[in-house]
């Protein structure tokens, strides 16, 4: 869960985040602390929380075209601060990857996209995967309102096409926390599917996910 509006001197010295990440691992931090953790410090203006929840939203909207000039668009940020984040992110590219993860049920994917389930708007992801079940790479799709998100199939298959990819995974946090399927969620999945199918891709699956589970519409179709 995020840090809402709690500043690092607010908290006990166990549950700030270098500390947490020593005792528990770094698997239980939240995205924002994670990033606190690299920044290491606030501004004058903003404390470290601050900062990333500002950091976090920019990389959010740019994916892998985040360059270091978009962090240094955060005020407060020099291009120290910028070169370390883009190099950390680099780094953990090149070692720890989605390619290749082998799919035998849509869930599995799960793990790649789970990050994202504490955020506070709404995040439409897809999945590529190639003709060995293999996932050949995940992407934030739009960004919407804490409850709805905006997507089109032109903008979900963009990059699928390009990759030359064989099927897709589609899927989207519920911060509200209920996973039941909107009215709207129930429309986009048929919207998107009739036109994965035009396009000639195989369209495993709709996932929407929070905190604590998932909904799977291909799950429940089987039942």
């Amino acid at each position: 869960m995020e840090m809402a509006m709690k500043k690092l001197k607010d908290l006990p010295p166990a549950d700030r985040p270098r500390e947490k990440l020593l005792k528990q691992g770094a698997a239980f931090l939240s995205d924002q602390e994670l990033l606190a953790i690299l920044l290491s410090k606030g501004t004058a203006k903003d404390d470290v929380f601050a900062l990333s929840r500002k950091i976090i939203k920019i990389i959010d909207e740019k994916g892998a075209a985040l360059t270091a000039q978009d962090i240094m668009a955060v005020d407060g940020i020099g291009m120290a601060k910028a070169a370390a984040i883009c190099a950390a992110f680099e780094f953990v590219r090149r070692r720890v990857k989605p390619q290749g993860l082998k799919i035998k049920f849509p869930a599995d994917v799960l793990p790649l996209i789970h990050h994202y389930a504490d955020r506070k708007q709404e995040h439409f992801l897809c999945v590529s995967i190639n003709g060995a079940n293999e996932v050949m790479s995940v992407r934030v799709v739009s960004i919407g309102l804490i409850n709805k998100t905006q997507v089109h199939p032109r903008e979900v298959f963009a990059d699928v096409l390009a990759e030359r990819a064989s099927a897709v995974i589609v899927a989207h946090n519920h911060p509200h926390g209920d996973l039941a399927p909107s009215r709207e969620d129930i429309q986009v999945t048929r919207q998107l599917k009739d036109a994965a199918q035009t396009l000639g891709l195989t369209f495993l699956d709709h996932i929407i996910f929070n905190t604590t589970g998932y909904y799977s519409f291909a799950e429940q179709e089987e039942q």
